[in-house]
């Protein structure tokens, strides 16, 4: 499978979902108290990225990692 969603806990203790492509981490969540909330994140993505709108910037924003 080319693309999977993850549920990983963090150093803090934190469920945090990572969307990875090719074995490469394109997003990943905030993170969640309960294991139940990042699924709850996952079924919302699955919902609603559909219908997500495409903006492009033509200033150049400043973001870790892109």
């Amino acid at each position: 499978m080319a693309h999977k969603f993850e549920v990983v806990k963090d150093k803090k203790g934190e469920y945090r979902v990572r969307f990875k492509y090719n074995s490469e981490i394109v997003f990943a969540t905030e993170g969640y108290s309960s294991k139940a909330g990042a699924h709850r994140a996952i079924e919302s993505i699955r919902k609603h990225v559909a219908d997500a709108p495409v903006t492009e910037l033509e200033t150049p924003v400043a973001s870790p990692g892109i």
